[in-house]
């Protein structure tokens, strides 16, 4: 008889749950039967990818016996280019998510804390769990990051901040004057992840640019993805601006060729096409005014 594998596991893995990602629509026509579907759960883009990313694509499938560009010389480039930094500020993931991750193994372990506001990315806490960091989760103010007391909240031994700014899923936003608060009250030595994942939807005057702020804030780091303006959820490509001292440290544990090389074509291509980008915008105004005035009706 075999040992318990599963009291075999980390005392943290042991307690953590797994993350439960939106139901895929053919698990769904499996279960109910049903044909056809509209999803909602996973805020991907219904638009599809444009036809320069399918484009861009099919050429490069001849490629495919190839690894892919370790470091991704050429969407670092174009992102460096598209954010007024230099290549170094770069760091590629596998979505995002997967930058949120390096965060969390670069600067996170036992003895140290990590903060995360209530109703936050639920990625922020499995990350800090698998660290074997304690988690501080602040308590939110109208179901928005209180970044007052997110400052209040840091400790000695507190090593990052994760703030999704705008927030999934409660679709609030920190602005400009409470993040440069934030930023001013705590001290240098913790890592101010800002999760920019839905950044391109934002309209308001008093929204913050996190990569404008990095000139002022050495421990900011900024992450974004292609996973929903860009329509490239199933591509699993993300990044993070940052100063380049951090963007060393996370490629130092970062996995190899973590970015498939149809990934970084499909971004080079939808980075380019900015048409595409501003229809999907508009689109998605269209639609939260259509809601509102459902709603209240």
């Amino acid at each position: 008889m075999s040992s318990n594998l599963i009291d075999l596991a980390r005392p943290v893995v042991k307690t953590m749950q797994a993350y439960q990602p939106g139901k895929p629509i053919e698990e769904a026509q499996r279960e109910l039967g049903i044909a056809s579907f509209i999803k909602l759960a996973s805020n991907e883009n219904p638009r599809g990818p444009s036809e320069s990313i399918l484009t861009a694509i099919s050429a490069a499938l001849p490629d495919i016996n190839r690894y892919p560009d370790a470091n991704g010389y050429y969407l670092k480039k174009l992102l460096a280019e598209k954010n007024g930094v230099g290549a170094e500020c770069i760091t590629l993931g596998c979505g995002s998510n997967d930058i949120l991750e390096l965060v969390a193994s670069a600067y996170l372990d036992r003895g140290t804390t990590a903060a995360y506001s209530q109703y936050g990315f639920l990625v922020y806490a499995l990350a800090t769990a698998r660290s074997g960091a304690a988690p501080i989760v602040v308590p939110a103010k109208n179901y928005g990051h209180d970044l007052l007391a997110m400052t209040a909240a840091v400790t000695e031994n507190t090593r990052v901040i994760y703030i999704a700014n705008p927030n999934n899923p409660t679709g609030t936003y920190a602005n400009e004057q409470s993040l440069v608060g934030l930023l001013d009250g705590i001290p240098r030595s913790v890592i101010v992840v800002l999760d920019e994942a839905y950044f391109e939807y934002v309209s308001r005057p008093d929204y913050p640019d996190g990569v404008s702020l990095l000139a002022r804030y050495d421990n900011l780091l900024v992450t974004r993805t292609f996973s929903k303006a860009y329509g490239l959820s199933g591509m699993r490509v993300g990044y993070s601006v940052s100063h380049p001292d951090i963007a060393d440290i996370l490629n130092r544990v970062r996995q190899p060729f973590n970015v498939a090389s149809l990934s970084l074509v499909a971004a080079q291509a939808a980075l380019k096409d900015e048409r595409y980008l501003e229809q999907t915008v508009a689109m998605n105004h269209a639609g939260m005014k259509q809601l509102e005035t459902g709603l209240k009706r």
